[in-house]
């Protein structure tokens, strides 16, 4: 079975989980910004949870099947449409060979998952099918689903349509939202005033949000402390010697925009860090629009663990609700 793409939307690529391991060589893990809402498409088609899916941004594309399928779209509220006929997200549905699937416009929200049974069966390169752009890794040729692709699909398994992910385990960013932040190695490099100024500020998101990271602009420039530039760092106060970046670090240029580097992130540099997005909040980054109001919240190794349960026991809930 083949998906042809009659209309591919804006930057859709194949994700799945990623390719976890290589990231000391300087690749990133890629894979869904969010991870839950994939994990959800997946379960609700009867997939392996890391099953290859498409990731659509701010638009849908227009997918023409040449066979019977099960579908079902997560994550952004982007309704979606079998030859014009509107379906639910976060449920999953049949469409039958001939039948086209489209979006309406988006009402929520920034990335939905498109899930079919079989998985997008695209080549495994290091570990995964996800599409890593900039590294021309994955996916299908390594770029995001053009005019006259056709997506292949692997073998269904298992799943029914109708099936749906319950109201109360969606998650999704409302009119304000907070990021749990854990302060960094690089924390003492600005003074305490901006340390205070940090927490307390509303950002915004900027435009320059993608793969690689979010920039937040809006909230209140930093100073730093008086210290005398390491050999091999630049000259800017921001500069470091190079190092390494997690995921989820947030690095501050000039002091001015914060910077959370995301699933296609670049894995060392030169600024400094002012401290890492707990792993919990990560998912819900990537569906943030631009403008959209957030603050940063403080908390502790102990709280960010917690969070990391917490969120390990919503996924669970939804594997038990569709099972």
């Amino acid at each position: 079975m083949t998906i042809k793409v009659i209309h591919p939307g804006l930057a859709t690529t194949i994700q799945d989980l990623g390719r976890p391991g290589y990231y000391h060589l300087g690749i990133p893990l890629s894979g869904a910004m969010d991870r839950l809402a994939l994990r959800s498409a997946n379960l609700l088609v009867g997939n392996d949870e890391g099953a290859g899916c498409l990731e659509a941004v701010f638009m849908g594309p227009q997918l023409e099947f040449t066979d019977d399928a099960l579908v079902a779209v997560t994550g952004a509220e982007l309704p979606p449409k079998i030859d014009g006929e509107p379906r639910p997200t976060w449920t999953s549905f049949a469409v039958k060979a001939g039948e086209t699937l489209s979006f309406d416009f988006l009402r929520a929200g920034a990335r939905a998952y498109i899930a079919v049974a079989g998985g997008i069966d695209v080549p495994v390169v290091l570990g995964s099918r996800s599409t890593y752009a900039i590294g021309a890794l994955g996916g299908i040729d390594g770029r995001a689903i053009q005019v006259g692709d056709e997506l292949p699909v692997g073998t269904p398994s298992r799943g029914v349509a109708g099936k749906s992910v319950p109201e109360g385990l969606r998650r999704g960013p409302g009119s304000s939202v907070e990021l749990r932040v854990v302060p960094g190695l690089y924390w003492h490099r600005i003074t305490e005033e901006s340390q205070a100024n940090f927490f307390a500020d509303t950002w915004k998101v900027a435009p320059e949000a993608d793969r690689m990271g979010y920039r937040f602009r809006s909230g209140r420039p930093m100073t730093f402390v008086e210290h005398e530039q390491p050999f091999g760092a630049g000259s800017d106060p921001s500069n470091i010697t190079d190092a390494c970046y997690p995921y989820g670090s947030i690095q501050v240029p000039g002091g001015t925009e914060p910077i959370v580097l995301h699933r296609d992130a670049v894995s060392g540099g030169g600024y400094f860090m002012v401290g890492t997005v707990i792993s919990a909040d990560m998912d819900l980054i990537g569906q943030l629009q631009p403008n959209v109001a957030i603050r940063f919240v403080a908390v502790d190794m102990a709280g960010a663990l917690a969070a990391r349960h917490d969120r390990a026991a919503i996924i669970e809930k939804i594997r038990q609700a569709l099972a």
